[in-house]
């Protein structure tokens, strides 16, 4: 296949391979998605000591011997129950909305997440292409851009829904998505100031030479640069991450949502796959965090330093360490992803005071602080 396409124009060649990306990255992606729930819901069912889903599946598989039922007790058909689920109930569209705005808003709010995939790189290279669909040389302020967008879907399913609860929950979402997004911004900085460039395979090429930011541990060659700003970078991913939470509307930052004030908030009044968007727009976003988190503080697909020195196992071994950086970028995406599922059943949710107090009044001066502090232990370093 790759003979074949390599006697094509450079423009086609790379608009087949970038379209071929897209395919497999967006499958991958829903995939995920869907089995994020069911995650979640196992997670749940065993931190409250349940069995959690253990029925849904075609009649035949029972039949297949002891694979069947070990398929159907771990629930790994409940996430196309649910896809069915949701294409085949009634769409009802409640007369009082707005409907144009009701319509368009669970669109925004799972857009956004899907486009800042786009950027982030999940592997190095394989069959000699770059393993990411845009790989932008501000890479970083697109995601930001692109991220920012994702409160206007809930502001307006909020809005559109003309009832007082779901207007609740989206004048909390923007106001908590805005105020975290400062903070979010402002961590990133410090990454970026000590690897001095804005293009995000750049900054993993960085970590798989110096040490992961957030470990410095894992090198090709221990430096002593990586340990004197650990402990600022490794600042900036605990002011990262917990933004991360609050941009994704999670536990202990679901005040958008809170089902014990607002119902349900922006999304109370909708139904279907409508419902089922806003659903997939929050697992994507998750999935997207998770992915930002891997590239910027632990790596990106980089292995650790014992794995990336066996340089004469790889030569004879082809495409195995194009493809083991995959598995490894992934591996880290989905312990990430636990970490937001297990929280989310573990600790209690903010008040909407102590959620706002947090980001103001601790994130951001200690943003700007780490800011600060790395570029005057840059000066000092560089002098």
């Amino acid at each position: 296949m790759f003979e074949s396409i390599s006697y094509l124009d450079p423009t086609v060649q790379f608009a087949i391979f970038s379209a071929i990306k897209i395919v497999v990255v967006f499958a991958v992606v829903v995939t995920m998605v869907a089995y994020a729930v069911l995650v979640e819901r196992k997670v749940s069912a065993w931190i409250q000591d349940r069995v959690g889903p253990n029925r849904a599946a075609p009649m035949f598989v029972d039949l297949i011997p002891v694979i069947g039922p070990f398929l159907v007790r771990c629930g790994i058909f409940q996430p196309l129950a649910d896809g069915l689920k949701s294409l085949l109930k009634e769409d009802f569209t409640p007369n009082y909305v707005r409907k144009v705005y009701f319509w368009l808003a669970p669109a925004i709010a799972v857009i956004p997440a899907f486009l800042t995939i786009a950027v982030i790189p999940f592997g190095s290279t394989l069959g000699g292409q770059k393993m990411v669909i845009a790989d932008l040389n501000v890479g970083i302020l697109y995601t930001f851009g692109i991220v920012s967008l994702g409160v206007y879907g809930i502001v307006l399913a909020g809005y559109a829904a003309n009832s007082k609860y779901p207007f609740l929950g989206g004048i909390r979402a923007s106001a908590q998505m805005i105020s975290y997004e400062i903070a979010m911004g402002m961590s990133v900085i410090v990454v970026f100031l000590i690897v001095g460039d804005l293009n995000l395979g750049k900054v993993v090429e960085y970590q798989r030479d110096h040490g992961w930011l957030a470990f410095p541990f894992f090198a090709k060659q221990m430096d002593w640069h990586s340990f004197v700003y650990w402990p600022l970078s490794l600042i900036a991913f605990v002011v990262f991450m917990i933004s991360a939470f609050a941009e994704t509307n999670r536990l202990p930052f679901d005040l958008p949502e809170s089902e014990s004030e607002l119902i349900g908030g922006y999304h109370t009044e909708y139904s279907s796959m409508k419902f089922a968007l806003f659903f997939m727009g929050e697992y994507a976003s998750m999935i997207t965090s998770s992915a930002m988190m891997v590239t910027l503080f632990f790596g990106g697909w980089s292995l650790p330093f014992w794995l990336e020195n066996a340089g004469s196992f790889w030569e004879h071994h082809g495409l195995l360490l194009g493809v083991a950086h995959v598995a490894c970028f992934f591996l880290k995406l989905c312990l990430f992803l636990v970490v937001m599922i297990w929280v989310r059943w573990m600790l209690p949710r903010f008040r909407y005071d102590q959620l706002m107090d947090l980001g103001w009044r601790r994130f951001i001066p200690l943003a700007l602080g780490n800011i600060a502090a790395t570029a005057l232990l840059m000066a000092l370093i560089t002098r």
